[in-house]
């Protein structure tokens, strides 16, 4: 059986951090409020003259290293996000270009927070299928450029970055991505939504006077479906592979707020100690955290050979998804 296996993680953050200490000069807020309820102490912004596709170039070349495969031999990019350097053409398309890969097919997909794992779902079936052999898939946000920071109800959970995988081909069907899970409603956009700047409602003076082109969050409201559908999602991955939750070794989940993460360790019975937490120093990165935290994992040494681990995220539209993965 051909499995998807992840061959090489990568990521890149801003070197400029900015603090909760900080963010208290901005709007009315405090270190101590914001860490009570969300668990971020802190988040990466991208320097001015900076783009989307240099955190993807930068977190892909670091991928493909860890991987020890040459750019040229990609088979496929898929980025997502929904911050990219603009409408057209896609991010991905400019990141074969400064990364140096051939003509490959390259696109971006739109599924928020959810987006990385909606991406390896379709880079896993590409390889699954014997179309490709070798794909990169990248998270990435520069949600800094789209946030309203003088509101506190959301300038102090979104932050900048990115993460990429190097999936390969693995004939011996052991290692790899086990299952993908995607799911979404569009009943309940406009909790958490971006509502100017599309065809439906085009920049305008008026809209950008109002505020229109930022991130708009319903907190109460996301909360209560993010730890319903993230462990939900949970629950259908280890069902779909007879796994209970004593065989999953890591919980890569998204880095949206440490009261969310800990909502899902009790739904699904698996302890906070098996979760993967980076979202103190990083905060929401969107569709960049799952790999995000993948990549700062492998990198800690914390993954072994063998380990089961379990990716859940859920974003805007509302979109959510979990995998679970044979490292």
């Amino acid at each position: 059986m051909l499995r998807a296996r992840i061959a090489g993680t990568g990521k890149a953050v801003p070197a400029k951090v900015r603090t909760n200490d900080d963010l208290s000069k901005m709007v009315d807020t405090s270190d101590e409020w914001i860490a009570k309820m969300t668990g971020i102490r802190e988040r990466r912004i991208l320097e001015e003259g900076r783009s989307t596709s240099d955190l993807c170039a930068e977190a892909a070349k670091n991928a493909l290293a860890a991987a020890e495969i040459d750019a040229r031999d990609i088979d496929c990019i898929i980025v997502a996000t929904i911050s990219p350097d603009m409408p057209m053409p896609a991010v991905a398309v400019t990141v074969q270009q400064k990364i140096g890969a051939g003509t490959c097919p390259a696109f971006d997909l739109s599924a928020a927070c959810a987006g990385f794992i909606y991406g390896i779902s379709v880079g896993e079936a590409f390889i699954r299928n014997g179309n490709f052999k070798k794909v990169l898939v990248i998270g990435v946000e520069v949600l800094s450029r789209i946030v309203d920071w003088t509101d506190r109800a959301t300038c102090v959970l979104f932050g900048d970055g990115a993460g990429a995988v190097l999936m390969t081909a693995d004939p011996g069907g052991v290692r790899g991505v086990l299952s993908t899970h995607l799911f979404a409603d569009g009943s309940l956009t406009e909790i958490l939504w971006q509502p100017a700047g599309g065809s439906r409602e085009p920049l305008t003076p008026e809209n950008l006077a109002a505020k229109r082109y930022f991130v708009k969050m319903n907190g109460r409201e996301v909360y209560k479906h993010a730890v319903r559908n993230m462990a939900a999602s949970a629950r259908a991955a280890l069902e779909a592979n007879h796994a209970t939750p004593d065989d999953v070794a890591w919980v890569i989940g998204h880095q949206a707020n440490l009261r969310i993460l800990e909502g899902v360790s009790e739904r699904v019975g698996i302890p906070m100690d098996r979760f993967f937490l980076n979202v103190d120093r990083y905060g929401n990165t969107s569709s960049a955290s799952v790999p995000t935290a993948l990549d700062e994992a492998v990198e800690l040494g914390k993954i072994k050979d063998g380990d089961l681990l379990l990716f859940s995220a859920l974003g805007g539209g509302l979109a959510w998804a979990s995998a679970a993965v044979r490292w």
